[in-house]
């Protein structure tokens, strides 16, 4: 006596079909989260050196890592940053740090965000 598999391919599409929304999900969650983080990188790196510049303060370094942030993500991305001098093997250096709400997703992830720091060091006269 034969079983009926009638209806089957419905049950093992739904199956298939929420796993691959979990790792879809999940790879768009990876990209998010590394798109922000190279971008914050990249505007502290930059601010960093801007402030480092003869003439410059590290206030100058922070205002303009945050209107690099402000031009390629929400504003609220800016909202963390922070500046100062830094000795690093006796060099002055000029550091810029950002911290930011690390976008989730979901409910699970990381809950104390994402922070990157960026020196450059100081031009003299």
């Amino acid at each position: 006596m034969a079983k009926d598999d009638r209806g089957s391919a419905v049950v093992e599409f739904v199956l298939v079909s929420v796993l691959v929304v979990i790792v879809v999900l999940a790879l768009l969650q990876v990209a998010i989260a590394l798109y922000v983080r190279n971008t914050l990188m990249a505007a502290a790196a930059e601010g960093a050196r801007f402030g480092a510049a003869y003439g410059r303060t590290p206030d100058d370094a922070a205002l303009h890592t945050q209107r690099l942030i402000e031009t390629t993500l929400p504003p609220e991305y800016a909202d963390g940053v922070a500046a100062g001098t830094e000795n690093v093997a006796g060099v002055p250096t000029v550091v810029v740090e950002v911290r930011a709400a690390l976008p989730v997703l979901a409910w699970f992830g990381p809950d104390d965000g994402i922070r990157v720091r960026a020196h450059a060091m100081r031009e003299s006269p």
